[in-house]
């Protein structure tokens, strides 16, 4: 699962969307040609002339998705040159556009932050609980859905709307659990062996101190979560000062550490030890 979502990020790296194709790996991969007429070069050739791309941010499209029908889908062609995120931010960073000004400057900024404090984190996005649906309702939509499908053609407009709903819930559900979540570093280890619930089970904590690890444990798994007190009183109801020593204990404890330095505005980094 990506930390940013992909087309957001091309937006604010390429001032507008590119096809693109993701790997059985999960990368992403973008058309040269495509990247660079975005991005104001007179062609591929020009782009590459600025920009030495090293040989794993490029490789024909045929060889990412060999599967003909994704291809046919992408609209991208089997001998197309792609180009991986990683060479489309170098091609950003060296194009002169203003446009491309903004993110230029963030990806300073990253590369500050990580010298300073050894990662980087992502700001937490507004969030509001009522937007998440339990469990019990989406049950219901699916079996509404089953009998839709079961009646007269006329209501498959119907049907056609539950199983919009089932998605767009499911995006919205993602997008609230990435906005807390501070991405994997690469190199970290494989992925968690624990579920969240498994993780808080195992320290045998109870209390507040189990509420606030329960809201941080998900982001935790993936590779940590960078979060402010408020942001944790807002979805447990605990006091600042008490959200504040729970998690002290965890630290304590073991079950957490800190990573970096608190922000000015009190933002801190927290990662399994």
């Amino acid at each position: 699962m990506d930390a940013i979502d992909i087309d957001d990020f091309v937006r604010a790296a390429a001032g507008g969307a590119l096809r693109r194709l993701t790997a059985v790996d999960g990368a992403h991969w973008f058309p040269l040609v495509d990247v660079a007429r975005r991005l104001g070069y007179a062609g591929p050739r020009e782009a590459l002339r600025t920009v030495t791309l090293p040989v794993w941010c490029l490789a024909p499209a045929r060889e990412l998705a060999p599967d003909a029908e994704i291809l046919a889908r992408s609209g991208i062609r089997g001998t197309a040159r792609m180009v991986s995120l990683a060479g489309l931010v170098q091609l950003v960073t060296a194009c002169r556009s203003p446009e491309a000004g903004p993110f230029r400057a963030w990806v300073g900024e990253l590369v500050a932050e990580v010298q300073r404090h050894g990662g980087y984190g992502l700001e937490p996005a507004p969030a509001h609980g009522g937007f998440v649906l339990p469990p019990e309702l989406v049950d219901v939509l699916v079996r509404l859905e089953g009998r839709f499908d079961e009646e007269e053609a006329d209501l498959a407009e119907y049907a056609e709307l539950l199983r919009e709903t089932r998605r767009s819930l499911s995006r919205v559900a993602d997008s609230l659990e990435r906005s807390f979540a501070v991405p994997r570093q690469r190199g970290a280890g494989g992925a968690p062996t624990l579920s969240a619930q498994e993780l808080v089970e195992s320290w045998e904590i109870s209390g507040d101190m189990r509420a606030v690890a329960s809201f941080l444990a998900p982001a935790l798994i993936r590779g940590g979560v960078r979060c402010r007190p408020q942001d944790v009183t807002r979805r447990t109801g605990l006091s600042g000062d008490r959200v504040r020593d729970c998690v002290r204990l965890l630290i304590e404890r073991g079950c957490m550490r800190e990573v970096g330095h608190p922000r000015p505005d009190g933002t801190r980094i927290y990662v399994l030890p």
